[in-house]
Formats: structure tokens, C-alpha cells, sequence
């Protein structure tokens, strides 16, 4: 069974940096593409960024070039997110998603979510 759990969250100012981190546990992980998604408050859930499972190609939504970093280290089965220069219009929670078939793009397992306040 394919387990996703977050961690990094936090309280920090604008302009600040956080590094969320999703472990995965279960199965291969480098057979997978990873994803985070955000969902503020009263909001639905939004595309942030992804990774290939080769790690060679990673893709963001406009809101977030340039500021957020996505990586992965499949030795240690976990993608992080590097955010830099955060927005108060960054807060949110932020979720960890993968796919169930392997090499397939597309988000069917989720973690639990860790959550992001921005202050401005």
C-alpha cells in the first residue's frame, strides 16, 4: 500500500523560504512520476508543480515559476518543494500526489496535506 506523508509546513513571513518534503513508502519510487497541489481555504485544489519519474522534467503553474523548486531523491524516496520569495496568496495546504501505474501521468494517491501560512 502506497503512503505519501508530508512535512515542512509552516508560519513564515513574505518573502521567507520553506522546503516542504513527501515521503513515499510502498512500492518503487522512481518508477513515478510526484506532484504537489495546493487547496486555500474555499478554494479548489490547484496544480503547483510535478516531476517525471526520471526526474528530468519538472513543470509549474505560472503562479509559482521562478519561486518553487520541485526535486526528487529517489535513493531516499522523497520530492520536496523549495519555495522561495512566499506570498501571502501562497497559503494554502499543500498536498503530495503520484500515480498508481507507473510512468503514467495523471494524480490518483494524495497524502494527507501539510500546511503553508504566509504573513504579510
Amino acid at each position: 500500500q502506497v503512503q505519501l506523508v508530508e512535512s515542512g509546513g509552516g508560519l513564515v513571513e513574505a518573502g521567507g523560504s520553506l522546503r516542504l518534503s513527501c515521503a513515499a513508502s510502498g512500492r518503487t519510487f522512481s518508477n513515478y512520476v510526484m506532484a504537489w497541489f495546493r487547496q486555500a481555504p474555499g478554494k479548489e485544489r490547484v496544480f503547483v508543480a510535478s516531476i517525471s519519474w526520471s526526474g528530468l522534467n519538472t513543470y509549474y503553474a505560472d503562479s509559482v515559476k521562478g519561486r518553487f523548486t520541485i526535486s526528487r531523491d529517489n535513493a531516499k524516496n522523497t520530492v520536496y518543494l523549495q519555495m522561495n520569495s512566499l506570498k501571502p496568496e501562497d497559503t494554502a495546504n499543500y498536498y503530495c500526489a503520484t500515480n498508481s501505474r507507473p510512468r503514467t501521468f495523471g494524480y490518483d494517491l494524495w497524502g494527507q496535506g501539510t500546511q503553508v501560512t504566509v504573513s504579510s
